[in-house]
């Protein structure tokens, strides 16, 4: 198990940069090698489910995530979105918290707690060195693209 905490200061207000985490397809954008499905109807709100589908051929997995809170920002305040991975391979939950800054833009917070099934806890070390470099890259496009 691995948990980690990523911070970003974005030059966007807090409900763009809302907007733009809380696309799920657009993390496919973002992840190499991965599509995104959602498995509900618009809009989102708790009870959400998405699937990131992830890698090649038969190397290819599932990461079923169902939406658990779901606080979208208001009148100037933050905003709060909790995932909880679903799946058999992939488990653990996401959470991330969208802030105003002064100067119009956004601060915004994202927790993980990661494990993998049936990678040993020697491992834990190299995942979250992996997990943090590859969820940094993803706030980065997402928040940074288009």
């Amino acid at each position: 198990m691995v948990l980690f905490v990523l911070e970003r200061v974005s030059r966007h207000p807090v409900a763009e940069s809302w907007r733009r985490l809380t696309d799920w397809p657009r993390h496919a954008d973002v992840v190499p090698l991965t599509r995104i499905t959602v498995r509900t109807p618009a809009p989102t709100r708790e009870g959400t489910v998405f699937v990131a589908r992830s890698g090649l051929g038969p190397l290819a997995f599932d990461d079923p995530m169902e939406v658990v809170a779901w606080r979208p920002p208001g009148d100037g305040g933050p905003g709060t979105c909790r995932l909880v991975k679903r799946g058999t391979f992939v488990t653990g939950w996401a959470e991330f918290e969208v802030h105003p800054v002064d100067g119009g833009g956004s601060r915004v917070v994202w927790r993980e707690d990661l494990s993998v099934r049936g990678l040993p806890g020697s491992a834990d070390r190299l995942l979250g060195r992996s997990a943090r470099w590859m969820f940094g890259r993803a706030m980065d496009g997402l928040l940074e693209r288009g």
